[in-house]
């Protein structure tokens, strides 16, 4: 099934025109800057903030370029994974009209983007051992349906999705097909970057939030055709990412052994405490994890998170979630967290 990026996008969206900065406008980076209302003199600390930031974060997307073997034109980076869901939703999907399909266990920012912007939701859920039915995914697509939200590794399951089954869905599916990588660092497999050629309907997000460490700077990454990133770029505000961001972006860029050296430490913490948890009583099943957290099934999920709440050691409660029932999703942590984390359940 051919995919036509101009068959699904609102018909306003083909039309606006982007707001032109003065940073667009002008794209050296030397000069006497009078186009932009700035303050001249500076700033009232001691980093220089007073000029915009680059609105399309050149400098970062270079360094991601050679990172990831992935053109710049293929790259958009947004306030967090959180932006470009919501704006590939607002692209593509009219209000009270369109659809987006989604697959329950899974991140929950899919549904309250779409519940914002008054978009139906289509939810077809894993199969018992939390992989896709791509079947069941496709019987369900509407025509109205523009895009299918994969979370692979699943949050909150943990798991990577098949690779056929995704790539059945991308060839069988005229929409967008959104793979969500938020922990790929933590998996042992490349993920889907290295196949945008291929799928012109794909887009891939990652984040700066996990194996990076940079979770309250909010910098997310979407990989993809260079004409689905010219509309997400159409449609941003102008600057999405400041300055102290970017910069933060490109310096950890530049010293990516430290991002490796945080993923090994967390992986072998993973490994030492999945085999701690499996010898308590309280754990009922521990799931296989390809990211930095684990879902264990206990006996009540809820009276569990509470048990630990009362010893201020907080994970998440998922007992309500389809599939997950009785289930709390446990963030490994230092050593010393985890141990702490050990101490408390043994308690229970």
């Amino acid at each position: 099934m051919a995919f036509s990026l101009d068959s699904i996008l609102r018909e306003n969206i083909k039309k606006a025109k982007p707001y032109s900065s003065a940073r667009d406008e002008y794209k050296g980076t030397e000069g006497t800057f009078l186009d932009a209302n700035e303050n001249p003199y500076g700033s009232a600390i001691e980093k220089k903030v007073n000029r915009y930031p680059d609105p399309l974060q050149r400098d970062v997307k270079d360094a991601l370029s050679k990172l990831k073997h992935v053109a710049p034109e293929n790259i958009f980076l947004g306030n967090g994974s959180d932006e470009p869901i919501d704006l590939l939703i607002r692209a593509t999907c009219q209000p009270a009209k369109d659809s987006i399909l989604i697959l329950p266990p899974t991140y929950g920012m899919y549904e309250v983007s779409a519940g914002i912007n008054d978009v139906e939701i289509i939810s077809v859920p894993l199969t018992r051992s939390f992989d896709l039915d791509p079947a069941a995914i496709l019987a369900a697509v509407k025509p109205s349906t523009k895009i299918i939200f994969i979370c692979s590794p699943n949050n909150p399951t943990g798991n990577l999705m098949s690779t056929d089954k995704v790539k059945t869905i991308l060839s069988s599916f005229n929409g967008i097909v959104v793979v969500d990588e938020a922990y790929i660092d933590f998996a042992d497999f490349t993920g889907f970057v290295p196949l945008l050629d291929q799928y012109p309907n794909l887009v891939v997000l990652q984040t700066f939030s996990k194996a990076w460490g940079m979770a309250a700077l909010r910098i997310g990454t979407a990989y993809a055709s260079k004409e689905i990133v010219s509309v997400l770029n159409k449609i941003k505000p102008p600057y999405n990412i400041n300055l102290l961001t970017q910069e933060a972006a490109l310096e950890a860029l530049q010293n990516d052994s430290l991002k490796d050296e945080m993923v090994h430490k967390i992986l072998a913490q993973r490994d030492w405490l999945r085999a701690e948890l499996s010898k308590l009583p309280v754990c009922l099943e521990l799931y296989p994890s390809d990211a930095n957290f684990i879902l264990m099934r206990t006996p009540d999920g809820k009276k569990v998170y509470d048990f630990l709440v009362d010893h201020v050691v907080i994970t998440r409660d998922r007992s309500k979630i389809i599939l997950c029932e009785g289930c709390i999703r446990i963030t490994v942590g230092t050593e010393e967290e985890n141990k702490r984390l050990l101490e408390v359940l043994k308690k229970y």
